[in-house]
C-alpha cells in the first residue's frame, strides 16, 4: 500500500490514536528553523473518532484486501487522514487503485507501473543523462531553435559528474526511442512524425524551468534540504512533461507534485499518484496563446457567484473583475499558498473524499477513453448502500442531476465561499481590482480549512437550488 516518507521523521505506534496537536502534526513535515516565522500556522488537529487513523485504516481492509471505501470516506470527510497513512490513502482517493481489488492484484499493478515508469525514465535519460543522476538542471541546455548551449570554452554543457547533457553534434533526436508501450493510457512520444522536433525542443527547454521551480517549491521544509529529494521531484516532473505531449510542464505543477514525493517513498509510486492528480487538474494547465486552461473554471466561478450572490458579481463586473482572474492562483495550485503545508494536505484529501466517485479507477483504466463523465456516471447507484461510496459533494450532484457538469469542482465552490465570507468588505472597500486582490490576499494563513469546506458545501447546495429554479 505504499510507504510514507513522513514516517521517517516521526513514527507512530500501532495503538489507538491520541488527539494530536498542530505542533505534533507539523513534526511529520519539519520546517527549517530559520523559516518558522514565515510559514502559516497549522490549524488542523488529528482527533480520535474523526480522523482516519492507522488502526482504522488497517481495519478497513478485508482479509483478501478489499477496502471499505464508504467507511474510509466517512472518516476522511469528518477529520482528514493521519500523516502515518496519508500517502497510502491518497492512492485510493486519486484513483490509483480500485477499492474492490485484492492485495495481490494491487501488488501486481504496482510492480507493472514501477516497471513502466522505469522504462519511460530510461527513455528520458538516454536523451538527457542528468535525469536519474540525483542532480537537477537550472540553466537552459538548448536554445529556442534546439541548438545545444555551449560553455565559454565551446564545449557542450555537462552535468556536475561530467556527463554531457545534450549530444555534442546537435542532433536532438538521435537518442529518442520508442521502445516501451504504455500500460496506462499515455504512449511514449512518437519519433516518426513531423511534430517530434518541436516536442523534443519544447521538452528540453522546460527542463531548466522545472529545476528553477523545484528549488523554490516547499523550500521551507527540511525534506528538500536533501538534494536527492529535490532530484526526485525534478525527475518525476521531467518524465511527466515528456509523457504528456499536449501540456508538458507548466509552472504550478511542482506545487501539486511535491506532497506526493514527500508522502510516497518510492519515486514511481509518487509519479503515478501525481499523474492521477493531474487527470483532475490538467485542463487547468492547458494554455494557448489566446486562453488559459483554468479559464473554464473561472467562468464557472463567475456563474456560481452570479447565481448565489448577484450583487457581489455585479460589483466585481463594475470593477472589471468579471473574469475572476484574481482567483487564478487558488484554482491552479489548489490553495497551496493560502494554507500551511499540513492544512493544505488536509484540504486536498477532504476535497478528494467529498468528490470521490467509485467509478474513478475504472474510468481512468478504460482504454477506450471516451468522455470522462460518460464513464464516471455509466453506473449510477440505485441503492443507499452504494450511494455511501460517493463523497458528499458527488452525492449532492447525483441527487440533483448535476453530476456531469465537469467544471463544477469543489475547489470552485471553495473560492465562491471565500468571496461570500468577504462579501461585506468587498462591497464596501473594493474600489478597484487591486483592492480585491489585497482583501483576498489577507486570507493567506488565516483560513480554517474545515470551516471553508463546510461553507463551500453550503454554497454548492444554494447554487444547485437556485439553478434548478431558473
Amino acid at each position: 500500500m505504499g510507504n510514507s516518507n513522513a514516517v521517517a521523521f516521526k513514527k507512530e505506534g500501532g495503538g489507538a490514536m491520541k488527539n494530536s496537536s498542530s505542533e505534533e502534526l507539523d513534526s511529520y513535515y519539519p520546517v527549517r528553523p530559520e523559516c518558522l516565522a514565515d510559514v502559516p500556522k497549522t490549524r488542523f488537529k488529528a482527533r480520535v473518532g474523526k480522523t482516519l487513523s492507522e488502526r482504522r485504516w488497517n481495519a478497513a481492509f478485508s482479509k483478501e484486501g478489499y477496502l471499505d471505501i464508504a467507511g474510509v470516506l466517512r472518516r476522511i470527510q469528518r477529520g482528514g487522514i493521519h500523516p502515518s497513512i496519508k500517502g497510502a490513502a491518497w492512492e485510493f482517493l486519486l484513483g490509483c487503485f480500485d477499492p474492490e481489488s485484492t492485495f495481490q492484484e494491487r501488488n501486481q499493478l504496482r510492480q507493472q507501473r514501477r516497471e513502466q515508469y522505469a522504462a519511460w525514465k530510461s527513455e528520458c535519460q538516454k536523451i538527457v543523462p542528468v535525469i536519474g543522476s540525483g542532480k537537477i538542471i537550472t540553466s537552459a541546455i538548448v536554445s529556442d531553435d534546439g541548438q545545444p548551449i555551449v560553455s565559454d570554452d565551446g564545449q557542450p554543457i555537462v552535468s556536475d559528474d561530467g556527463q554531457p547533457i545534450v549530444s555534442d553534434d546537435g542532433k536532438l533526436i538521435e537518442y529518442a526511442t520508442n521502445t516501451s508501450k504504455s500500460q496506462d493510457n499515455n504512449d511514449a512520444m512518437p519519433v516518426d512524425n513531423g511534430d517530434f522536433d518541436k516536442k523534443m525542443i519544447q521538452w528540453k527547454l522546460s527542463l531548466h524551468q522545472i529545476g528553477l521551480d523545484v528549488v523554490r517549491t516547499d523550500r521551507t521544509l527540511i525534506f528538500y534540504e536533501n538534494e536527492a529529494n529535490q532530484a526526485k521531484l525534478w525527475d518525476i516532473l521531467a518524465v511527466y512533461a515528456w509523457m504528456d505531449k499536449d501540456i508538458g510542464y507548466v509552472q504550478g505543477m511542482s506545487d501539486i507534485c511535491s506532497p506526493m514525493v514527500i508522502l510516497l517513498e518510492n519515486e514511481a509510486d509518487a509519479y503515478w499518484c501525481f499523474e492521477r492528480a493531474m487527470r483532475r487538474l490538467r485542463e487547468n494547465f492547458k494554455c494557448t496563446t489566446s486562453s488559459m486552461g483554468v479559464q473554464s473554471q473561472l467562468s464557472t466561478l463567475a456563474q456560481i457567484v452570479k447565481t448565489v450572490d448577484p450583487k457581489l458579481h455585479q460589483h466585481l463586473e463594475e470593477l472589471d473583475g468579471g473574469e475572476y482572474l484574481f482567483a487564478f492562483r487558488m484554482l491552479m495550485v489548489l490553495f497551496r499558498r493560502e494554507f500551511s503545508f499540513v492544512d493544505s494536505l488536509y484540504l486536498w484529501e477532504v476535497m478528494w473524499a467529498m468528490e470521490y466517485n467509485p467509478n474513478i479507477y475504472s474510468s481512468y483504466d478504460d482504454k477506450r477513453q471516451p468522455n470522462l463523465s460518460e464513464l464516471l456516471y455509466d453506473d449510477k447507484p440505485n441503492d443507499k448502500h452504494k450511494l455511501k461510496e460517493y463523497g458528499k459533494f458527488e452525492r449532492n450532484n447525483l441527487k440533483t442531476g448535476a453530476a456531469e457538469q465537469n467544471n463544477s469542482a469543489l475547489a470552485v465552490f471553495l473560492v465562491a465561499s471565500v468571496l461570500e465570507t468577504k462579501h461585506r468588505r468587498l462591497m464596501k472597500e473594493a474600489k478597484g481590482l487591486d483592492d480585491v486582490v489585497q482583501i483576498l490576499g489577507e486570507i493567506s494563513g488565516n483560513l480554517d480549512a474545515k470551516k471553508a469546506l463546510d461553507e463551500a458545501l453550503k454554497v454548492h447546495k444554494k447554487y444547485l437550488k437556485q439553478a434548478k429554479k431558473s
